[in-house]
């Protein structure tokens, strides 16, 4: 009697995507198969159930030796042991460090360093790189895709929950319940590319991740376009006089300008107390989207007004920080208009 054996031998790592998942999602072993099987795995592959739980756990197994490697992507790069093409690595990494944006909605402007919260502790992909990239210098995101070879949106989306962590923004108030993780990210981003001493002075020893003390006592300057009556008033001609007849909403700008131009002003110039820092989103929805909406701008409208109010100081005679104050007033305006939904 005889038999035929064929056999492949080879040493490429195999990664099967959707063990992967299930691994991911924390599903035990029998979980995965249970899962697989309700998928249809067995008439596809036309295998058997023991076959498929030993193909599961030898899986999982290799998950487990992987993620000390993932903890640190580049070492995955690194080593020899397991033979895996490069866009299997990326996919193996991309995949460990997403994340559910509802999730990390909740975790905004939490603390992420030693000491966080128990319920907290199941977030290690966030703790992980916070304390990587929290000391190092130039553009956060930057650092955070060399570091854990992530692509550019994620490593974006990662420095923006580093970026509140540092600052400790309220983001959990009724009144902005409204706004989402992509909104709050977008405004990181902005404000990091704007006014952080990391994106524009790289060699500079303050981390990325930080607000500059020196821009945020800077701000206080730009309290003149509101502190002095002529000024206030050039500005609101100029302004006015730009606007009229191209908005729909007119009339309310007129009436309630130097109201709003308070708002705008005095947000930034409050920056460097603490407790001010973490109501810059309430401060921006209560003193400037909540009155717009009231009297029903239009997106176009803001966007339209905030193009002109900015430039506009650049025609006042008297008003000396117009750097200054345009490299504020881009991330306010990005920032509103963001959150504005009309």
């Amino acid at each position: 009697m005889s038999s035929d054996l064929d056999v492949f031998v080879g040493n490429t790592t195999l990664i099967d995507e959707e063990v992967y998942r299930l691994w991911l999602d924390g599903h035990s072993v029998a979980e995965a198969v249970a899962r697989r099987l309700r998928g249809g795995v067995l008439e596809r592959e036309g295998t058997s159930v023991a076959v498929l739980q030993s193909d599961t756990r030898d899986h999982y197994r290799t998950f487990q030796m992987l993620e000390r490697l993932l903890h640190a992507p580049p070492r995955l790069l690194q080593q020899l042991l397991f033979q895996i093409p490069p866009e299997r690595q990326a996919l193996l990494v991309q995949r460990y460090y997403a994340f559910d944006e509802a999730l990390a909605r909740e975790l905004l402007g939490k603390k992420l360093s030693k000491g966080t919260k128990k319920e907290l502790d199941e977030f290690d992909n966030f703790k992980r790189v916070f304390k990587a990239v929290e000391e190092l210098r130039g553009p956060l995101a930057e650092n955070i895709q060399q570091l854990f070879l992530l692509p550019p949106p994620l490593a974006r989306d990662y420095a923006a929950i580093v970026f509140f962590a540092n600052s400790r923004f309220e983001t959990g108030k009724r009144r902005l319940q409204f706004l989402s993780f992509g909104d709050f990210a977008a405004c990181a981003q902005s404000m990091m590319g704007h006014w952080s001493q990391g994106a524009l002075a790289p060699e500079a020893a303050e981390p990325d991740g930080d607000l500059p003390k020196s821009f945020l006592q800077d701000l206080k300057e730009l309290k003149v376009l509101v502190s002095d009556k002529d000024l206030l008033d050039q500005h609101k001609s100029l302004v006015c006089s730009a606007l009229r007849g191209k908005i729909s909403v007119y009339n309310e700008l007129e009436a309630n300008f130097k109201a709003l131009s308070r708002a705008l002003v005095n947000v930034g110039g409050k920056l460097t107390h603490a407790r001010d820092v973490r109501d810059f989103f309430v401060d921006l929805v209560e003193k400037v989207i909540e009155p717009c909406r009231s009297d029903k701008w239009s997106l176009g409208d803001l966007r339209l007004f905030l193009t002109h109010y900015t430039a506009a100081p650049r025609n006042l005679p008297g008003f000396r920080h117009q750097a200054l104050w345009e490299r504020y007033m881009a991330a306010i305006t990005a920032c509103l208009l963001r959150m504005y939904h009309d």
